[in-house]
């Protein structure tokens, strides 16, 4: 008698694993995600959209890590699927170009991605393509294994890195000055104008140029000088 309330835990436990799939799982996961960054991505939050138990959960991924690596590694995949036309061009610089602006995009349009990209390449076999993706580009370029290597690296530490630091909630200071953004940079390029010319000439110099500057435009232009020295690689080792 003690044996038989087995079977129906079982069946209730069968049918709220087939009640989702991982794939819905990991959608919803994106969305808590997506929604309020890596906080709000909970097993109870989860289960909660899905519209079950946070045990249920445990039938795809084995814990939080795991969720949060597959979750990374599910957007991945989507930005693999939605660039496959930019990496066919003539040439290999501005299809690196292309493709890490839409990398760095996805990750301003979601700040928690890039926290968590390339974390665990067992997890994310989508990470490591596209990381191979960009080495692919510059393996069509005359550069050593190392210099490859060294770019491709400096590029994804690049992009993640910016992207990271334009994430950043407001500094307090802005959020108590009431100000606009165009405002509140007008008042800094003030205080650099302030600043003594002969200890800050630099400041002085470039102080206009930081009270309207656009921070993609900034990561544009960076991009832009790696890219630049990448070909100045090239072509070094071609006269070479």
């Amino acid at each position: 008698m003690s044996d038989r309330p087995a079977a129906p835990a079982r069946r209730g436990a069968q049918r709220r694993r087939m009640a989702h799939s991982l794939e819905t799982v990991l959608t919803e996961a994106v969305a808590l995600l997506d929604e309020g960054g890596e906080p709000a991505l909970t097993f109870r939050a989860l289960a909660t959209r899905l519209g079950g138990g946070a045990a249920s959960i445990y039938w795809y991924v084995a814990n939080r890590d795991e969720l949060l690596d597959r979750a990374t590694d599910e957007v991945m995949r989507q930005l693999l699927e939605h660039t496959a036309d930019l990496v066919d061009g003539p040439d290999p610089v501005a299809d690196l170009r292309a493709l890490s602006l839409a990398l760095f995009d996805e990750m301003r349009r979601r700040p928690w991605f890039g926290s968590y990209m390339l974390r665990n390449t067992g997890l994310q076999p989508h990470s490591m393509l596209m990381f191979d993706r960009i080495g692919q580009q510059l393996m069509r370029l005359d550069l050593t294994p190392r210099q490859r290597f060294h770019a491709a690296s400096s590029l994804v530490s690049y992009i993640v890195g910016v992207a990271a630091d334009l994430a950043q909630p407001p500094p307090k200071e802005f959020l108590d000055s009431g100000l606009e953004p165009a405002e509140f940079l007008a008042l800094y390029a003030d205080r650099w104008r302030a600043l003594d010319p002969e200890d800050h000439p630099f400041a002085h110099h470039v102080a206009d140029e930081f009270a309207g500057h656009d921070d993609e435009d900034v990561f544009r232009s960076g991009l832009d000088l790696l890219l630049a020295g990448i070909q100045v690689q090239a072509g070094e080792r071609g006269r070479g």
